[in-house]
C-alpha cells in the first residue's frame, strides 16, 4: 500500500492535536479490528488512518517504556511499525489480535534499532532494552510503568510531555496555553525529557 505508506501522518512533523477516530465499543471492537485490516490490505488509506490515529497513542506509549524513555527511538519504531502495517497487516481476529501484532512489530523495530545504535560509535554505556514477553499482560505493566513515571514528574513538566508527545500540540500551541514563548518550552520540554528518561529507568529498574 504504497500511497498509504507514503502519506501516513508522521509522528514527529505531525503535532496537530490528536483526533482518536477509533472509539470502539465493547462489542464492535472486533468486528472493527477486522474491518480496518481487510481494508488495509485492500490499500484503503482511510482505513490505514483510521488505524493510526486509532492505536499510535497507545502504541508510542508502549514503545516510550520498551525504548527506556528514548523519544526519538520510540518515535522511530512507531513510525517502522506503522509502515510495516501499511505494507503487510492482511487480516485481524479481534482487537486484541491486532494490538498484539501492533505491539509486536513496534517490539521488534524497538530491538532492531537498538542494536542499530549500539554498533554507532557515539553511543557508550546504552543499557538493554526491557526483556518483555509481549502479552496483553505485560503491555498493561509496561502503561503502567509509563503512567507512573509520569505521576513521579512535576506536574509543569508532565503537562508539556503530554501535550506535545500524546496531544500532538506543537511548541507554538503549548507556548499558548503556558503564556511564554516557544523558545521557552523546547527548553522546558527538553528538561521534562530528562526527568521521564530518569524516571522511566528507575521504574524498570525495580520491576525487571
Amino acid at each position: 500500500m504504497t500511497a498509504a505508506a507514503t502519506s501516513m501522518p508522521l509522528f514527529v512533523k505531525d503535532h496537530r492535536p490528536a483526533v482518536e477516530t477509533t472509539r470502539l465499543q465493547p462489542g464492535n471492537a472486533d468486528a472493527d479490528a477486522r474491518r480496518l485490516a481487510t481494508a488495509i490490505s485492500r490499500g484503503d488509506e482511510a482505513a490505514f488512518r483510521e488505524l493510526y490515529e486509532g492505536y499510535h497513542r497507545r502504541l508510542f506509549r508502549l514503545a516510550l517504556v520498551l525504548g527506556c524513555g528514548d523519544e526519538i527511538l520510540a518515535q522511530d519504531a512507531v513510525q517502522a511499525a506503522f509502515i510495516i502495517a501499511a505494507k503487510k497487516l492482511r487480516a485481524a481476529e479481534s482487537a486484541a489480535h491486532l494490538w498484539n501484532w501492533l505491539a509486536r512489530v513496534t517490539r521488534q523495530q524497538i530491538t532492531k534499532n537498538w542494536k542499530q545504535r549500539r554498533h554507532e560509535a557515539a553511543v557508550i554505556g546504552m543499557a538493554e532494552p526491557p526483556d518483555c514477553a509481549g502479552d496483553g499482560d505485560t503491555d498493561s505493566a509496561l502503561e503502567e510503568c509509563l503512567d507512573s513515571a509520569l505521576l513521579a514528574m512535576p506536574e509543569a513538566d508532565r503537562k508539556v510531555v503530554e501535550w506535545f508527545y500524546f496531544d500532538r500540540l506543537s511548541h507554538q500551541e503549548i507556548a499558548g496555553l503556558l503564556n511564554t514563548t516557544p523558545k521557552a518550552v523546547s527548553s522546558r520540554l527538553e528538561r521534562a525529557r530528562t526527568k521521564l528518561r530518569s524516571a522511566i529507568a528507575q521504574k524498570l529498574s525495580h520491576e525487571t
